[in-house]
């Protein structure tokens, strides 16, 4: 058996193949995302196309260093009206980001490639859509202070699985899309791979 590869640090991903009886290997990739991110908006990519191309360049520098393995690479980004909202550096970012989202609607978009021997050979693109409540400053800081840093700058800016679900009035897609790995479909590209 192929050892399978998770090009992400991501701790959220690993649980979600964990759970999924998915092993792997933790090997993150060293691909620069800010970089990668704003030279193709530059070049105008949409949202999906960004994510998608993410996630092959982690899976694709991963793989060329692992050439016998599968590697897993993923993204996953918001998109608030065709503006890419980013991870929060800071809980000062996060309260700023919590306010763009506030009342509306946006996009949670995660891609997952598979790659070996360097070179993609499977990948795909979910999208959840959700509606955050409209919510005063003070509720927003109050929901803050509920949430660990290592939870809030893992799972951006929102915990779709724990407190984070009040935030939404409407939630429609996949959980493990919008935790940012869309593992059924990967589940059932490896069970039909040989």
């Amino acid at each position: 058996m192929v050892e399978l590869i998770l090009a992400s640090k991501s701790r959220v991903r690993k649980e979600i193949l964990n759970k999924n009886n998915i092993n792997c290997i933790v090997e993150p990739s060293n691909v620069n995302e800010d970089l990668v991110k704003q030279s193709l908006l530059n070049e105008g990519a949409t949202p999906e196309i960004i994510s998608k191309n993410l996630a092959e360049l982690k899976a694709n520098q991963v793989s060329q260093k692992k050439n016998e393995n599968i590697v897993i690479g993923a993204d996953s980004i918001i998109d608030l009206e065709g503006e890419i909202i980013s991870k929060p550096l800071d809980r000062n970012e996060a309260l700023k980001t919590l306010k763009k989202l506030n009342g509306k609607k946006h996009y949670l978009i995660s891609s997952v490639c598979i790659s070996k021997n360097g070179s993609m050979i499977w990948n795909y693109t979910d999208k959840a859509v959700l509606t955050m409540k409209k919510m005063s400053d003070e509720e927003l800081k109050k929901y803050l202070e509920k949430i660990s840093d290592e939870s809030l700058f893992a799972y951006n800016v929102y915990q779709i699985e724990g407190e984070g679900r009040t935030l939404f009035s409407n939630i429609e897609g996949d959980e493990d899309t919008i935790m940012g790995l869309p593992v059924k479909k990967i589940k059932e590209y490896l069970d039909n791979y040989q």
